[in-house]
């Protein structure tokens, strides 16, 4: 058997006034129109910083400061394996665009029931529920 490929994908736990940022993949993306924390792959030679601040740039228009790790989850899709990294940073900018997502919103834990994640992040917002008591 071949060996799978590994993907290492970088997320942005962005917390304002109780409210999460969450942005909507576009219809043209592969799992399209589901919800996720902003996230994107980290490139070789990137570390999972610079990736992370790189994708909310090209993807928001936005810059953020990445903190700490609160979240490391491997997920097997069918074609790869997903190595899904997400730390709790804080954005510095105070204007969003929707230079590469469909959309975005800022919802509380308990509202995020009402997006469909992929699985991978909806492992993610499940862990983030229970480590808030939602």
């Amino acid at each position: 058997m071949a060996d799978r490929e590994s993907i290492r994908v970088v997320a942005a736990e962005i917390e304002q006034d109780g409210r999460f940022l969450i942005t909507q993949r576009r219809p043209t993306a592969v799992l399209p129109l589901l919800w996720e924390f902003p996230s994107g792959r980290v490139e070789a030679g990137e570390t999972d910083e610079q990736a992370l601040t790189r994708e909310i740039r090209e993807r928001m228009d936005a810059d953020i400061r990445v903190g700490r790790l609160s979240m490391f989850i491997k997920h097997e899709y069918e074609d790869y394996d997903l190595d899904f990294c997400v730390y709790r940073c804080e954005l510095l900018s105070e204007e969003l665009s929707r230079k590469r997502v469909h959309d975005w919103r800022w919802v509380t834990p308990v509202e995020m029931d009402e997006y469909e994640f992929p699985p991978a992040d909806a492992r993610t917002v499940r862990a983030l529920l229970e480590d808030r008591g939602a």
